[in-house]
């Protein structure tokens, strides 16, 4: 059995076992609330999710990819997008844990006929071949993650930034 640090709402330490097949997750430095996030994928793994979200400062980093599934963290800076985007075979979810934005889909770019305010806890279902963006129009950075079904990016992708990811697809 393992044990992992887990940090509760009301922020006091706890050592919760974890199940042998997801092992610990690795520590950096002397603070057990900042886990190195990397693709565990196609393993069984376990994490506070809520955190792995707001300590996540990359535009996108896969944290499990899997034949079915892929889950990844996101952040938006203060004024910026994830961009006008579609998936033309896949299904989207993404949960807001931090911040707070303005959603809009449609059934063409120029089309953008839904719009929806958005902020922690909100959750946002984007349809297969439904042209969506995800705005920040907050004073802090953006935290959600977000879940493609089936995935959408290779296995252990990181975009630090947005233009990273626009040159990589």
């Amino acid at each position: 059995m393992y044990f992992v640090p887990y940090w509760c709402p009301c922020h006091c330490h706890l050592n919760v076992p974890i199940h042998p097949y997801s092992g610990p997750l690795p520590v950096q430095g002397n603070n057990p609330r900042h886990e190195v996030l990397r693709d565990y994928g196609k393993q069984p793994f376990v994490l506070n999710i809520n955190e792995a979200a707001k300590q996540n400062n990359t535009f996108r980093t896969a944290i499990w990819t899997g034949d079915h599934l892929q889950v990844t963290l996101m952040s938006i800076g203060v004024g910026e997008d994830i961009g006008l985007e579609t998936h033309p075979s896949v299904d989207q979810f993404l949960r807001i844990e931090e911040g707070q934005g303005l959603v809009r889909m449609g059934d063409t770019r120029d089309n953008l006929n839904f719009e929806a305010r958005v902020h922690d806890d909100s959750a946002i279902m984007v349809p297969a071949g439904k042209w969506h963006n995800l705005i920040n129009t907050g004073n802090i950075p953006l935290r959600l993650y977000t879940i493609y079904a089936p995935p959408e990016h290779p296995f252990g992708t990181v975009h630090r930034t947005r233009a990273d990811a626009m040159a990589a697809e």
